[in-house]
């Protein structure tokens, strides 16, 4: 083993003097970003890709420029959302995302495949590189909110995001079922672990709204997101509905076309006037 030369950037070894910081990629040299929210989920089909396109809608009606970083490589779903067919482009500088119709920047695998239908059969450490180079190769210009779609559970993907990119905090998404509640605490688990700061809880398919009286059906039971936010001391920013709607504008590709500010109230107040890297100063 060779000697200690106490320059973590160009060593691979996992020691002790190895800092947090030192793992964390630089972003392409044109890029400006200045806010990078995670959305997080224990599992797959608890609809985290369509809270990350609500909340960069919601930010994007107020104004803001807003980006997806969509790090589900294997189930990329995102560019299908916001109607965006066209490929992602790049010159000598660097690779551009695509754009969506209300102004969205956009990455995501789909975005660099000939056939939306090609399954990407990669593994693991291929994947999370892959993912990196959304940060470090794409040129993200004049961002005030990118938001990264992570992949389900605790994998290699997920840890090299947290690992080598700059977040600002995570939203973690759930369902009302007990065990998908259950799966998700591993999800905070492991955010807490890493000194990932989380903003809350959205608990999503949380009510049904029956369009005949108006009442709210909880066909997934009822809600587990008070205990577990309480249990972690969390705060639980938003309960989505079961909305059929919305599904039909994913498969339309016309999300932008929904207003989730209702619904979202309070997660994009929380977000906006959040800044844990102050807090942290503070201390």
């Amino acid at each position: 083993m060779e000697p200690c030369v106490h320059d973590c950037s160009s060593c691979q070894v996992d020691c002790s003097s190895r800092k947090p910081e030192d793992m964390i990629a630089k972003p392409h040299k044109k890029s400006r970003i200045k806010k990078v929210i995670g959305v997080v989920s224990g599992k797959g089909g608890v609809g985290k890709s369509m809270v990350t396109e609500l909340l960069a809608v919601a930010f994007s009606r107020q104004g803001y420029h807003c980006g997806i970083l969509d790090a589900d490589a294997t189930g990329p779903s995102i560019p299908k959302a916001f109607g965006i067919t066209e490929r992602a482009k790049g010159n000598k500088d660097g690779l551009y995302p695509a754009t969506s119709p209300g102004g969205i920047d956009v990455m995501s695998v789909n975005l660099l495949l000939d056939d939306d239908t090609t399954p990407v059969l990669w593994r693991g450490p291929v994947v999370a590189g892959v993912i990196t180079q959304f940060w470090t190769d794409v040129i993200w210009e004049d961002i005030d909110y990118l938001f990264i779609d992570m992949p389900p559970g605790t994998g290699d993907v997920s840890l090299t995001v947290f690992q080598s990119i700059p977040i600002d905090g995570i939203v973690m998404v759930t369902t009302p079922q007990d065990l998908v509640s259950m799966i998700v605490a591993k999800a905070v688990n492991m955010a807490e672990t890493m000194n990932v700061p989380i903003y809350g809880i959205i608990e999503n398919m949380s009510y049904v709204t029956c369009p005949d009286c108006g009442r709210r059906l909880h066909i997934f039971g009822e809600s587990h997101s008070k205990e577990l936010s309480e249990e972690y001391g969390l705060l639980t920013l938003a309960h989505l509905p079961l909305d059929p709607d919305l599904a039909h504008h994913v498969d339309q590709g016309t999300i932008e076309e929904v207003d989730p500010a209702g619904y979202l109230a309070d997660a994009i107040q929380v977000i906006q006037n959040t800044d844990f890297r102050k807090e942290e100063t503070s201390l």
